[in-house]
């Protein structure tokens, strides 16, 4: 059986790798992509649909299929302003989980962050706890929630300190060992892997992946 995917958030790392990904795998026919602008790929199982997220509401009867992707996210350089922030990284894929539950989609893939706590002190942290607990509660058959540390590899946009800090890891990597296995750095692309293998799985449930498991998968 072939299966239907929609990714919001393909032009990010992982969401870009991940699109890569399923559009070579046989086990997807269609790979819909939702995006501020059109990206500048063609495929035939590739379907780009241009929206304003602020109007998610207008293409409800287009978020339908097996698996839904969440990859969005922003940063503070980015999006200053929290308020909108909050809106990147906390109401529009949790708009995006209620429309999957209210068409039936199978799975919910979320992508989030280490440390997700909604009662962190820290904006970020605390804001991706929040977004999993809000999630949580909508009680979706299938949710694979992805905690990655560290993001490795070569984004659309370089960041400058993020390469600094990257080759930092690499020195530090090999010295997280046992429960601090969870904080070592991740490859952008091993985290778009693991999201694709997991969603040929049929369990249902709830499942956490901090990037240490992330990249046992």
């Amino acid at each position: 059986m072939a299966y239907k995917a929609i990714i919001a958030g393909a032009s990010g790392l992982i969401g870009s790798n991940l699109l890569n990904i399923l559009l070579q795998q046989p086990e997807y026919s269609e790979v819909l992509v939702l995006v501020r602008k059109e990206l500048p790929l063609q495929h035939k199982k590739l379907v780009q649909l241009v929206i304003n997220f602020d109007e998610l509401d207008k293409h409800a009867a287009a978020i339908t299929g097996h698996a839904l992707f969440s990859c969005l996210g922003t940063t503070k350089s980015q999006t200053p302003d929290k308020t909108l922030y909050r809106k990147i990284d906390h109401d529009y894929p949790l708009q995006l989980a209620q429309l999957a539950k209210q068409n039936g989609v199978n799975q919910f893939h979320l992508v989030t962050a280490i440390g997700a706590d909604k009662n962190s002190s820290m904006f970020y942290t605390r804001l991706k706890g929040e977004l999993e607990d809000d999630i949580q509660k909508l009680g979706l058959e299938t949710l694979h929630i992805y905690q990655p540390s560290m993001l490795i590899g070569d984004r659309e946009r370089s960041r400058f300190l993020e390469k600094v800090i990257g080759g930092i890891f690499k020195v530090v990597d090999p010295l997280l060992v046992g429960g601090l296995k969870k904080y070592r750095s991740v490859k952008g692309i091993t985290v778009a892997n693991a999201m694709f293998k997991k969603s040929l799985e049929s369990a249902t449930g709830t499942f956490i992946y901090t990037s240490d498991k992330i990249q046992t998968i």
